[in-house]
């Protein structure tokens, strides 16, 4: 599987996969006990060390959206 790029898209392709699942990112966030900008700032790659790439995947993963190749 190929690594998402940080970036506007993907923030913008990770709400969309929220979307799908009738929820929302602030949803996730709140019930995974962290704060909705730390996951924006991960998507965005503003925040971008060990442990925002490991949100990054994390946020993905429950996004449910596939790398473009």
């Amino acid at each position: 599987m190929k690594d998402h790029v940080p970036g506007l898209n993907l923030l913008l392709e990770v709400k969309a996969g929220f979307v799908r699942q009738n929820t929302c990112m602030t949803r996730w966030a709140r019930e995974n006990n962290t704060h909705v900008s730390n996951v924006r700032n991960a998507l965005l790659g503003s925040w971008d060390g060990p442990r925002g790439r490991a949100m990054r995947k994390r946020v993905i993963k429950a996004a449910r959206i596939e790398a473009s190749a």
